[in-house]
């Protein structure tokens, strides 16, 4: 709870989450950075205002607003890049070839979550690679339980449709 930390050390714990859920909505080094910056600035400002929720899913909802904020002020879109999953792999023990495989495994996974729709997206990020709860996930993005399960459903079966056709066009 944010009563029993110091907003540095909520800092340390949360910020490279956010900054890789940040960097693969905006698709863009600085500005995920400038993001994380205006999401720890934005819970500074309201730590007043926070209720005893669980504090990574509040700073998610800081941070989707932070972003959600951004876009309305930007005139188009950015799309997001790889480089969100290759932060992902660290572990030393693999052999090259193993963490290159991943790394192209990576690279494809990516390359299919950016074309999905925007929505879509969200929900995969925010539940299968940052472990929110549904709850937690359908709050970040502002919808109900219901929208967000149909979302992340309809995120899976593109992404089990794109890897299949895939598959049929390594063969």
């Amino acid at each position: 709870m944010m009563k029993h930390s110091t907003l540095e050390s909520v800092y340390r714990k949360y910020m490279p989450d956010l900054y890789r859920y940040l960097r693969t909505l905006c698709g863009d080094d600085g500005t995920a950075e400038d993001l994380v910056q205006e999401t720890f600035y934005r819970a500074y400002l309201h730590l007043e205002n926070y209720k005893d929720e669980k504090v990574k899913p509040w700073l998610f909802r800081v941070a989707y607003n932070a972003f959600i904020d951004m876009k309305r002020k930007e005139k188009r879109s950015t799309t997001s890049s790889d480089e969100f999953f290759h932060l992902l792999s660290d572990d030393d023990r693999k052999g090259p070839e193993s963490v290159l495989l991943q790394k192209e495994d990576h690279d494809a996974l990516m390359a299919w979550i950016v074309q999905l729709p925007e929505l879509q997206k969200q929900a995969l990020v925010l539940y299968d690679l940052h472990q929110l709860s549904y709850q937690e996930s359908a709050h970040v993005m502002g919808i109900t339980l219901s929208h967000f399960k149909i979302l992340l459903f309809r995120a899976r079966q593109q992404l089990r449709k794109t890897k299949e056709r895939n598959d049929q066009d390594d063969r």
